[in-house]
């Protein structure tokens, strides 16, 4: 929701780790993909800014779907081929030929 505007297609998230933790609470780390540094600079924003405020965005909508509290690390790495893995589309029950 954050990017929409600057990159609608150009970035794709994937959830890499999910742990339970004893509190009752969950660690969820995810990796954002984009296309090119470039991109990857909007998403950082300046100082970091951006991804922080995408994170808190995040992980409040998480908490309230969870109800629990919910750790997320986020990170931001460049894949240039990302649109062109069919197993990314197949993971998310899509159709790659659609």
């Amino acid at each position: 929701h954050q990017l929409h505007q600057e990159l609608p297609y150009s970035l794709s998230v994937e959830s890499e780790h999910w742990e339970e933790r004893d509190d009752g609470s969950v660690r969820i780390d995810q990796t954002i993909y984009v296309q090119r540094e470039s991109q990857k600079a909007i998403v950082v924003g300046k100082g970091g800014h951006q991804i922080r405020t995408i994170g808190a965005d995040a992980r409040e909508e998480l908490e309230a779907l969870l109800e629990r509290r919910v750790h997320l690390f986020l990170h931001v790495k460049v894949k240039e081929d990302w649109p062109e893995r069919r197993s990314l589309y197949s993971d998310f029950g899509l159709d790659y030929d659609s």
